[in-house]
């Protein structure tokens, strides 16, 4: 009998793994069905959600350059907007979806804002880090070449600025995406529905797709804006950046 007993542990631990493949493979079905499920308007609701988030970034994307541009010519107005901003990054979102409510209702309209709201600060302070890190000699430099205003903005500010905008954007970016599931509450819809839904009628298939659909987008966006700076550096700058690395 003792000389049975590892074959039977064997096709015990067979069954078992076999078992646990067939569980998952059920899982994955219930997930996919429950993306194809016209019901379930997958298709909607990743519409919805790209229209939200995309809306966003670029509202955010335009006012948080401008402001940050603009507050970089002023000590005053730069230390009311830094600090101001880094305020309003303190303000849990939720918070912020329900201060527009009374005021606009519920939907699509203050979910906009309140997204927006969250996505400036970052945009607007690297846009402000990068003007003021400007070495005041380049600027000085291009006015005794004859440059212009416009020209020194355009082809000594911007490249230089880029690359540090372009990282508040990543950041503005991914924290919208990230947090828009929230705006379901108010009823401005998307992956948010699903994960809202799901907790409250314990449908774990329809939680899980929700959150791991909002997972991946963030991902995609992530990666996108990280290859989009490094693009977006000039060639000086990455040179500079691998001998500070290369001396610490």
């Amino acid at each position: 009998m003792a000389l049975i007993r590892p074959a039977n542990d064997a096709v015990a631990s067979s069954y078992a793994q076999a078992g646990r493949k067939e569980r998952e493979g059920l899982h994955e079905m219930q997930y996919l069905n429950f993306i194809l499920d016209p019901k379930n308007n997958f298709v909607g609701e990743t519409i919805e959600y790209f229209k939200l988030c995309s809306l966003s970034i670029a509202v955010a994307i335009v006012i948080g350059v401008v402001l940050g541009a603009l507050v970089s010519r002023n000590a005053i107005l730069a230390f009311i907007a830094v600090n101001l901003s880094g305020l309003m990054r303190a303000i849990p979102i939720i918070a912020v979806l329900l201060i527009f409510v009374p005021f606009l209702g519920l939907g699509f309209l203050p979910a906009i804002i309140a997204l927006i709201v969250l996505g400036i600060p970052p945009i607007l302070l690297n846009t402000y880090t990068g003007i003021r890190g400007i070495d005041p000699a380049m600027i000085e430099a291009g006015k005794g070449m004859g440059m212009t205003t416009w020209q020194i903005a355009t082809r000594i500010q911007a490249p230089l600025v880029t690359p540090l905008v372009a990282a508040g954007i990543r950041t503005s970016a991914v924290q919208i995406i990230a947090t828009a599931t929230l705006a379901a509450f108010i009823g401005a819809g998307g992956y948010g529905d699903y994960i809202v839904d799901g907790i409250s009628v314990f449908n774990y298939t329809e939680l899980i797709v929700g959150a791991v659909s909002v997972a991946i987008l963030a991902l995609l966006v992530e990666v996108l804006m990280s290859w989009l700076q490094r693009v977006l550096t000039p060639e000086g700058l990455k040179v500079q950046q691998r001998v500070a690395t290369a001396k610490a």
